[in-house]
């Protein structure tokens, strides 16, 4: 096991992804100059050819249309060998009937999991964690979630948080609990007692006190 004193702290809300070159199922990469400005879902999952990461991998495949609508990357990472991906992947299209068209990180030496925090060493000292990177064009991490390896990631969760940050930087609002796409969102709270007096006399505001309040937005 290795001494965890020598393991990367996962990058934190807001830090740069960290920059790597990797062999991966579409040729080797450098990450900065394949992202190419756009939102990657970087995420890793404990091994090839096992349930729970082959209903994953169905699932991210579905997803294909709402990722080019959005404009985000998949970028998959394991420790798995290049060869173990290419066997595993063209399983998969051949079993589901479904086309995985993002490349997977053969991250033997676990350079990407350990500078991206995936592996968790009280669960394992070398297969990652069921990790999801949210990282925007700029190369920021904008949010991170983790799953166990015998729980499956919500999909729906994944595309919720994409839509909800993409509706934060568009729009410059927040998004309350379990917001949906279509959903009100919350405006910005003011900051002086002018700006909260304004606040309770628009109409176009759905107000609950003058801190916290609704707006619509168009899609």
């Amino acid at each position: 096991m290795a001494d965890s004193a020598e393991i990367p702290m996962r990058p934190g809300l807001g830090d740069p992804a960290p920059d790597f070159e990797a062999q991966t199922t579409h040729g080797m990469i450098r990450f900065s100059e394949w992202q190419s400005g756009r939102w990657v879902v970087l995420f890793s999952h404990p091994a090839d050819f096992t349930p729970v990461c082959t209903t994953e991998f169905v699932e991210f495949c579905k997803l294909s249309d709402f990722m080019e609508e959005k404009k985000v990357a998949l970028l998959g990472c394991s420790v798995d060998s290049i060869y173990s991906h290419i066997a595993w992947v063209r399983d998969i299209e051949s079993r589901f009937e479904v086309k995985v068209g993002f490349p997977v990180i053969a991250d033997l030496d676990q350079a990407v999991s350990r500078k991206f925090g995936m592996i968790s060493e009280p669960t394992s000292a070398t297969a990652p964690v069921r990790s999801v990177f949210f990282i925007d064009g700029t190369g920021i991490v904008r949010a991170v979630i983790s799953y166990p390896p015998e729980v499956g990631r919500s999909f729906t969760e994944i595309c919720r948080v994409i839509e909800a940050l993409q509706v934060v930087d568009e729009k410059g609002v927040a998004c309350p609990a379990n917001w949906k796409q279509g959903d009100a969102v919350i405006v910005p709270p003011p900051k002086t007692t002018k700006e909260a007096e304004d606040r309770m006399e628009d109409p176009a505001l759905d107000k609950t006190d003058w801190y916290l309040a609704r707006k619509k937005i168009e899609d």
